[in-house]
């Protein structure tokens, strides 16, 4: 249940929610076709949230990332697909109603004012959206009870942690725990393993007694990148030209101390994948969340005959769907703990703010200019958006 952003019915497609004689304005990140964000990204401004109404809240979003997953879905390449919204009224002469998708999935909120039988939120608690592609690129929502979580120990966590709570900590957690039970000193190797989730699977793994061999790409800062992957935690570093060295395989044998393998972690396909499979014990499992390479995942059928290995597909929204609420509340507990313990950080990242000041126009050009430079590889950290009202 949304105020601010409907899903658009026939019913309901010429329904106003907002007078413009409102004087605190909101904004959103919105596209009306799918297509490269760089071309179909705007930024629009709309009047302020009404009273919320019985059993939902408005929300007032802190940070908001910019995920992989987004890009895909504003390309209209995603397997989830948002709602196209309608009553989002812009601000100003000649205003008009129109039909527009607004992006983002992932962010933390703050609750701005309480509807009427609400009972386990108030204002100033941080939320979390348990509703998939809700919309977060926008300064304020209002939602229903049942879409947002609160975020426990809020007061404990920064921003930035809370905001990246939902997406890449939880894939990292669940892959290490979900397939196989893993005791302290038990093996993982992943590839990716300087990406957001890699990094997380690093600091989760050393805080369970686990221990890691990570696959780079080579680059010009390699040893600076080792460094800061071993300060994370991380047992072992090789780049992807190292493990195609036959002798690797005599190098990971005197790391484990001969002991197996058991968990491998890809997120890149192609052949890269089909070297780091080879380096897994008997009985290990290899799960796959994603394809970076854009290559097909080609596993030796020796593998399976003589080593029983099982491959498995992983998908955090999945889990999302097919999890109960208690067990999503669960999660989130032990990924706050773990924050709170200083064992699970953000990896690096950089705060982009949309100014009040900045009319349409200007934001619209500076959010399409950094995913332009986003897609041309200029950004190296995690983007997160700051909406001002």
């Amino acid at each position: 249940m949304f105020s601010l952003l409907r899903p658009l019915t026939s019913a309901s497609a010429s329904v106003r929610l907002f007078s413009t004689s409102s004087r605190v304005l909101g904004r959103a990140v919105v596209y009306a076709q799918n297509g490269d964000p760089a071309k179909v990204l705007s930024v629009l401004t709309y009047p302020s949230l009404p009273t919320p109404p019985p059993n939902s809240v408005d929300i007032r979003f802190l940070l908001s990332p910019i995920n992989p997953a987004d890009v895909n879905v504003i390309e209209g390449v995603y397997p989830t697909k948002p709602t196209k919204t309608d009553a989002l009224t812009a601000y100003g002469k000649g205003a008009e109603e129109q039909p527009v998708f607004v992006g983002g999935n992932e962010g933390v909120a703050r609750v701005s004012a309480v509807g009427e039988g609400v009972k386990d939120l108030k204002e100033g608690d941080w939320v979390v959206m348990l509703k998939q592609q809700a919309g977060t690129w926008a300064t304020d929502r209002n939602v229903s009870v049942v879409d947002v979580a609160k975020v426990p120990d809020a007061h404990l966590l920064n921003e930035a942690q809370a905001a990246t709570i939902t997406v890449n900590p939880p894939t990292a957690y669940n892959m290490l725990n979900d397939f196989i039970s893993l005791k302290p000193g038990d093996w993982v190797i992943q590839n990716g393993a300087n990406s957001a989730v890699g990094q997380a699977v690093i600091q989760i793994a050393a805080a369970q007694g686990l221990k890691t061999i990570n696959l780079i790409r080579d680059r010009p800062n390699l040893e600076e990148l080792k460094k800061k992957l071993e300060s994370l935690g991380a047992t072992q570093v090789l780049t992807y030209d190292q493990l195609a060295d036959k002798s690797v395989r005599e190098k990971v044998k005197e790391w484990t101390g001969g002991k197996p393998i058991r968990l491998g972690l890809n997120c890149v396909g192609g052949a890269e994948t089909t070297a780091m499979a080879r380096l897994l014990g008997n009985g290990a499992h290899l799960v796959s969340y994603g394809g970076m390479a854009k290559q097909p995942l080609a596993i030796p059928t020796s593998l399976f005959i003589f080593k029983n290995l099982t491959c498995h597909g992983f998908w955090q929204s999945r889990w999302y769907s097919q999890k109960p609420l208690e067990e999503r509340e669960k999660l989130m507990q032990a990924l706050v703990d773990l924050m709170k313990e200083n064992k699970l950080d953000t990896p690096a990242h950089e705060i982009v703010e949309v100014s009040a000041e900045d009319s349409d126009e200007e934001a619209t050009k500076k959010v399409q200019g950094l995913f332009q430079a986003m897609s041309e590889g200029r950004y190296g950290k995690k983007v997160l958006l700051k909406i001002d009202e």
